[in-house]
């Protein structure tokens, strides 16, 4: 089952904000918050999380009824696996280069 994950965002790590430092559980991981960028996100606030993007802002009782959720249905622990496979890095979204030789 593919669910959501609440997690806590901790920081930002470039200041365009693209992506921040998010904890789920414990777990810290870096999340892309581009489909956010219209939001007000501050250290501190809560985030759905969904294959390595923050999909929505939600609030702290909307996170902990989650976890809970996911808890009673023995996600928790799939979801902490699933999180831990995506990950962004410095090198992930880095334009390619584009080579200025043509083929014919």
């Amino acid at each position: 089952m593919c669910l959501a994950i609440p997690g806590k965002i901790v920081q930002f790590q470039d200041e365009f904000r693209h992506f921040a430092t998010v904890e789920v559980s414990g777990v810290r991981r870096q999340v892309n918050m581009d489909l956010l960028s219209q939001e007000p996100l501050e250290p501190g606030d809560w985030v759905l999380i969904h294959v390595g993007f923050a999909m929505s802002k939600i609030s702290e009782q909307e996170a902990q009824d989650q976890l809970k959720f996911m808890t009673m249905l023995g996600e928790a622990e799939a979801a902490l696996e699933e999180l831990g496979g995506y990950q962004f890095t410095d090198e992930t979204f880095k334009p390619q280069e584009r080579s200025s030789h043509v083929e014919n």
